[in-house]
């Protein structure tokens, strides 16, 4: 089964891989802005997420082999690849496992090493909302509110419903699945997962997620390494400050 994916652009190809429980939609103004640049951006939905087929196998292994199926059936040998978050980890297992097909590697806001479940409050969120009860979307965002009070993070969960038919809402992404295996997130590069190629780490500077002190880490699995920080940017941080997220990117991917 193929990645659900949206392509503009032509040039280079250019594959962006969005964070946990999110989806392409959430790249879609920065792959546009990068098509313009003269790459052909594809926004890719991971598997149980977004438009993407749902699946009890959900780990970084099968992650990695979606987007080496997608990469095979669209016959792209050579790639910039871009992750956030989770979809960064599957970058940085990709490269390391693929290191002929990926020319240039982007992670944001993650590092390699392992990240103890905490997605808790979120997870607890997306499980009391009450769907049998065929709410509409403020009533979903009020049960929501009863455990994630952050109003963003509720806006980026909110974008993952749909009529799954007339008056009844759903979310897209595979809850089930999520519940069942959250610890999967977190998973840390094996010692031996090593690329070479030219990679940048960009983090936002009010993020807890990649701290100075994961430099040697990073360095040790990513010896080209380059760091970037977006200051007063947390994980968010290519949606909270686009326009120098942006240019940092395309700085690196043009040099």
């Amino acid at each position: 089964m193929e990645l659900y994916s949206k392509i503009e652009g032509s040039g280079k190809p250019l594959l962006i891989l969005h964070g946990f429980l999110g989806m392409s939609d959430n790249w879609k103004t920065l792959g546009s802005q990068w098509a313009t640049l003269g790459f052909e951006v594809h926004l890719l939905d991971m598997r149980n997420h977004g438009r993407s087929f749902h699946s009890s196998e959900f780990n970084y292994d099968v992650m990695v082999e979606d987007v080496a199926q997608y990469c095979s059936n669209k016959n792209l040998t050579s790639i910039a690849l871009l992750g956030h978050s989770m979809g960064g980890k599957v970058a940085m297992f990709f490269a390391a496992k693929y290191p002929k097909i990926v020319h240039k590697l982007i992670i944001a806001d993650i590092g390699p090493k392992y990240y103890k479940p905490h997605h808790q409050d979120i997870l607890a969120g997306l499980n009391a909302v009450q769907f049998e009860s065929q709410p509409d979307r403020s009533e979903v965002e009020e049960q929501l509110k009863t455990h994630i009070s952050d109003f963003g993070t509720r806006q980026f969960l909110m974008k993952s419903l749909y009529w799954k038919q007339p008056g009844q809402l759903a979310f897209r992404f595979n809850l089930k699945v999520f519940n069942e295996q959250i610890e999967q997130i977190g998973k840390a590069l094996n010692p031996t997962d090593i690329y070479e190629g030219a990679t940048l780490f960009i983090r936002g500077g009010a993020s807890r997620y990649v701290l100075d002190s994961d430099f040697e880490l990073i360095r040790s699995h990513f010896p080209q390494v380059v760091f970037e920080t977006i200051p007063n940017a947390g994980h968010w941080l290519h949606a909270e400050n686009p326009t120098l997220f942006y240019e940092k990117v395309s700085l690196f991917l043009n040099t």
